[in-house]
């Protein structure tokens, strides 16, 4: 099975679908209602999830400035605002003014969900601890986000996602053995957070319909969700006592799987992790001999003898060229994928048919469209829906606060006192 990067498209609108924004579709998490009270990432994650399944989800922004976020500018655009917040709406209201809790307070009575990341500890200073915001709303579950979690010994330290994903024991395992280890070079804890956070909404929103529950605290670090990944780490060096050197690309635990630069300078990923696809692999490069080979014969031998298995793979490929490549392991049905780039990626004939990403409208910039992922995952019977666009800081001031029967005269002072 081969996934090519960039293979037989013309031009990325040709496939790309053009989604239109639906305000009234039916999505199935709608009646669900979230307060997101966080800045940057994780937070944004969590409900981004819920928001393009339904949920309506008011961001609570800085007046002014809004959240951070939206300082991640390319050309003046704000993209990482405009991906994780599409389908929410934002209401300002600043939480250090006494007027500003005082509203909040009231807000939660009509939410299902709150999600905050502030530095533990922060809420309880301004008093609107989870107590306190249950007092007024049993049934509310309150998302808590840190770096290391509510409790232990350093819930008061810094969490930034860098700092998580080098002491998690992810960078000591990323990059090459001749090099220094090497961060993600995306938000990577955070999505891997946000993606938990919203796994455990659900449950906790299960509890209070299927039992009239009481709402409940997550106390959801970074920490723990990317060392969750890392899979059986700790395990394997219970056993063998011994610290994993980095591989770049190459396997642990499976061989030959590794990325092989080709005769044209491009490169394939190829993984032959079963049996059966390694004795394709052999045959297909000419070298069926190694089958029964003791030191390539099983899983355990190809992994202990990859030094001398690994340049074998890697002289096949750089005899040819990419495309080569491609075809001729297309044919054979071996797992070879083209290394692809973003301009690839956006213009690769799988991700166009596939419908991977969407093109919205937009009305920041120049096309009046912006692309962007499709939601995930896809749901035969209550698909996600497209209903609006990022929002402006504020933009839903009226509507929200007019649940609290807040009149305009109103409205008009909090924003002159700076409130909201």
């Amino acid at each position: 099975m081969v996934v090519a990067g960039n293979d037989r498209a013309n031009n990325m609108t040709k496939f790309l679908s053009h989604e239109e924004f639906r305000p009234d579709a039916k999505v199935p998490l709608e009646g669900i209602r979230v307060l997101d009270l966080s800045r940057l990432v994780s937070g944004n994650m969590v409900t981004h999830v819920l928001a393009d399944y339904g949920a309506e989800v008011v961001k609570v922004e800085k007046p002014g400035s809004g959240d951070d976020l939206r300082n991640w500018t390319t050309d003046g655009v704000s993209t990482h605002w405009k991906v994780y917040c599409r389908n929410k709406k934002s209401i300002s209201l600043d939480l250090r003014k006494i007027k500003g809790r005082e509203i909040l307070l009231q807000l939660v009575e009509k939410f299902d969900v709150l999600v905050e990341n502030f530095k533990p500890g922060t809420l309880e200073k301004w008093g609107l601890g989870p107590d306190l915001l249950q007092e007024k709303n049993p049934q509310l579950t309150v998302v808590r986000i840190s770096g290391w979690g509510q409790t232990g010994p350093w819930s008061h330290k810094p969490g930034f996602g860098s700092l998580v994903e080098a002491m998690s024991g992810f960078a000591a395992m990323n990059g090459f053995g001749d090099r220094p280890p090497v961060l993600p070079p995306l938000a990577m804890a955070d999505m891997i957070a946000g993606l938990y956070g919203a796994f455990a909404i659900m449950v906790a929103i299960r509890e209070v319909e299927q039992k009239d529950g009481e709402g409940q605290v997550i106390d959801l670090s970074l920490f723990e969700p990317i060392l969750s990944i890392l899979g059986p780490m700790a395990a394997i060096y219970s056993i063998s006592k011994e610290i994993p050197l980095r591989t770049g690309s190459l396997s642990n635990t499976t061989a030959p799987r590794n990325v092989y630069q080709c005769k044209d300078g491009k490169f394939v990923a190829l993984s032959a992790s079963m049996q059966a696809m390694f004795e394709r692999l052999m045959r297909t490069i000419g070298r069926a001999d190694l089958i029964n080979n003791p030191k390539f014969k099983t899983n355990t031998d190809r992994v202990q003898n990859n030094h001398l298995l690994d340049p074998i793979v890697g002289d096949f490929m750089m005899a040819k060229t990419q495309e080569e490549c491609l075809t001729i392991f297309e044919e054979a049905d071996v797992t070879v994928g083209a290394v692809a780039d973003v301009a690839q990626l956006m213009e690769s004939y799988y991700v166009q048919e596939r419908g991977s990403l969407v093109e919205l409208p937009d009305k920041h910039t120049k096309s009046g469209r912006i692309p962007m992922h499709a939601t995930v995952p896809r749901m035969s019977g209550t698909p996600a829906r497209m209903r609006n666009e990022a929002p402006e800081i504020g933009e839903h001031n009226t509507s929200i606060y007019g649940e609290l029967g807040l009149p305009d005269s109103e409205l008009t002072k909090l924003k002159e006192d700076g409130v909201i």
